[in-house]
């Protein structure tokens, strides 16, 4: 991978810790102690004096805010090839989780600093990823193992399972696209709003049922994979604390595992991204139930955790 031109798609915080970590490399000596790196910004028109836009070595206006030009591919590919860049780094949010713009960075002849496409289209598919964990031995809590594409499909998984559950977007993120059951009535009250609402903020609709886990903690693996079959799990933390399904204290290590218990953790997150010949950073998030000491797969964020 030569590097000598990374593109910032992505702006404040974000931006500024790749634009240390660059200078960092090339205060070094550069990428094997010869080759030194530049950084270029992408920007809105408002942020011209923004102080990763000042930092970085380029800059590339990307047009007016209202245009959303983080997320459009069209902009975003004439900017890349404007800028020359070679590679490109997206942080987090924005299209740091989106494969087509992976795919677009492909077919560009570009670096994505990140997870393949095949990946992140893998594992960013909650039932995909389900699937998967199940394969290589992680494990999952009772789930509907599928879409339920009809109420009464839903309704019959419920029944299987048993209540309560959790009804979630397969393509859900960020607090949305997610509800608790805790009866058939409320299933039918909840299973056509939370697909109505997956398909108008993520462009999919499609739901599944998971068994609720109760009093159980939220832990997360935050990992890193060369793609080559190995992966390091770098550490274990608690984000339990959380509002309206967004974690609000992150906590590490978490107080509740034993060294044994976060080894075992690592160990299925290292499974999973090697399965699917992860590139990068990632975090895999698990339920921990106190009492029965067990564990159940959740998700991957195919990307930098914030």
């Amino acid at each position: 991978m030569a590097l000598s031109r990374i593109a910032i798609v992505n702006r404040g915080e974000a931006a500024m810790r790749l634009i240390h970590a660059v200078r960092e490399i090339n205060a070094a000596g550069g990428l094997d102690g010869t080759r030194l790196v530049e950084t270029v910004a992408l920007h809105t028109e408002g942020e011209s004096r923004a102080m990763f836009v000042r930092e970085s070595d380029l800059a590339h206006d990307l047009g007016p805010a209202s245009a959303r030009p983080y997320l459009d591919l069209a902009v975003l590919e004439k900017a890349l090839l404007a800028t020359g860049a070679d590679a490109v780094w997206p942080g987090w949010g924005f299209v740091a989780e989106d494969p087509a713009f992976v795919d677009l960075c492909d077919l560009l002849g570009i670096t994505f600093i990140g997870p393949s496409a095949d990946a992140m289209r893998k594992l960013g598919d909650k039932i995909g990823s389900k699937l998967i964990a199940e394969e290589v031995g992680v494990p999952v809590a009772p789930w509907s193992r599928g879409a339920v594409a009809t109420l009464d499909e839903a309704l019959a998984e419920a029944d299987r399972i048993g209540y309560p559950l959790m009804l979630k977007a397969t393509a859900g993120g960020g607090g949305r696209g997610i509800r608790r059951v805790d009866s058939a009535a409320e299933l039918e009250d909840a299973y056509q709003r939370t697909s109505d609402e997956a398909l108008r903020a993520f462009g999919n609709g499609t739901v599944f049922l998971e068994r609720l886990v109760t009093g159980a903690r939220h832990v997360e693996v935050q990992l890193i994979a060369d793609g080559h079959g190995t992966a390091w799990a770098i550490g274990v933390r608690d984000c339990s604390i959380q509002r309206r399904n967004q974690k609000v204290i992150e906590e590490s290590a978490s107080p509740l595992l034993s060294a044994e218990q976060a080894d075992e953790l690592k160990a299925s997150a290292e499974r999973l991204a090697i399965a699917v010949g992860y590139v990068g950073a990632g975090t895999v998030e698990f339920l921990y139930h106190p009492g029965e000491k067990s564990f159940a797969f959740l998700e991957v964020n195919t990307r930098l955790q914030v």
